[in-house]
């Protein structure tokens, strides 16, 4: 009898640990990455210029491209002084929008990518796709996973402590996900890969279930390992379906609806998650879900990042025109303004203010 089995789509290396960055050299000289230490550094003029003097003396091969922003435009000159030259490989050292423009410039020049983040904001930074600002607004684009993902959690804690609890949102709204794509599955029949939903259901419980803080090194390797996961997650499956829900429609109705207002990524998934599973009835996880989301200071209710109750049920009645095709529980209850005012101010009764 054969043996059936299939390859997954991973980083050869991923290293989470204090001090990771100390080695990075040693992670490049691998041949499977680098052969002659002729690297492309893509760096931001904040987090990453002040790393580069840290690192550079170790890396005497690489040459160093300051990004200025996270738009397309930005990502397509990145790549185009990148071809210029002879490298083996591209880094990404930097917030999510210098990851994300590495991405896109590494996939356009068919060159590895070694993503180095230096927060933990989203799970972009393992994740099939390079999200960049372009002229209609925001677009998403398919690139090849990273060969390498680097973490020090000694840098992860120097970043503002926003980033972290971005990261928390992002990666607890998986759970949201998975049941969204299971409903998909009983419903409209939609295929499921239980893997990637595995791997993306246990990394948001991983996170929602540890006790520790942002401040603890065990909880940020617990969180940086989820947003890996999910990452990979999305690269088996080949979508983002195992991290993208209704929750995920909601954050994107805030972005698209008030630009100029919206908040973090993950606070905006955190608080789209809660309420989606509210609901889909599932109020006892709903409710534990705002709880750990309070612990860890992400909002539970609109208000807590400055949108009124009618901009929000705005936000949610659009929500479902963001991704269109893709089936949640927005589409399946197909509320309206009147069902979902309601639904929330029951939602707001029971988690209190």
């Amino acid at each position: 009898m054969p043996v059936l089995t299939r390859l997954i789509p991973s980083p050869l290396v991923v290293d989470i640990r204090p001090g990771a960055l100390d080695d990075l050299a040693c992670v490049l000289a691998d041949e499977r990455i680098s052969h002659s230490g002729r690297l492309a550094v893509a760096v931001s003029g904040g987090s990453g210029a002040k790393l580069r003097e840290r690192i550079s003396p170790s890396m005497p091969g690489a040459t160093w491209y300051e990004v200025g922003g996270g738009t397309l435009d930005d990502a397509v000159r990145l790549a185009s002084d990148i071809k210029a030259g002879h490298f083996d490989a591209v880094v990404g050292l930097g917030g999510g929008k210098i990851i994300d423009c590495a991405k896109f410039a590494a996939a356009r020049v068919g060159l590895p990518l070694v993503a180095v983040p230096t927060n933990l904001a989203h799970d972009g930074l393992c994740s099939p796709v390079a999200t960049l600002d372009n002229d209609a607004g925001r677009g998403s684009y398919g690139v090849p996973n990273p060969i390498a993902v680097v973490i020090d959690l000694d840098v992860i804690r120097e970043a503002p402590v926003r980033y972290v609890r971005a990261g928390i949102g992002d990666a607890i709204s998986n759970i949201n996900a998975i049941a969204d794509w299971e409903l998909a599955n009983r419903v409209k029949d939609e295929k499921i890969d239980g893997l990637a939903a595995a791997m993306a259901r246990q990394a948001g419980e991983a996170v929602l279930r540890h006790p520790g803080g942002v401040g603890d090194n065990d909880f940020l390797q617990v969180l940086a390992e989820a947003l890996v996961l999910t990452g990979i997650a999305m690269s088996i499956s080949g979508d983002s379906r195992p991290a993208s829900g209704s929750c995920h429609e909601i954050n994107h109705a805030f972005d698209l609806l008030f630009p100029k207002r919206a908040a973090s990524h993950g606070e905006q998934c955190g608080l789209g998650a809660a309420f989606a599973m509210w609901l889909r009835g599932a109020h006892d996880e709903s409710l534990y879900m705002a709880e750990v989301l309070r612990r860890h200071g992400l909002p539970v209710l609109p208000d807590e990042i400055g949108f009124t109750t009618d901009e929000f049920v705005k936000a949610v009645e659009f929500a479902p025109e963001t991704r269109p095709g893709r089936y949640t529980i927005l589409e399946h209850l197909d509320l309206n303004t009147e069902q979902i005012k309601d639904t929330y101010a029951d939602y707001v009764k029971a988690i209190g203010s």
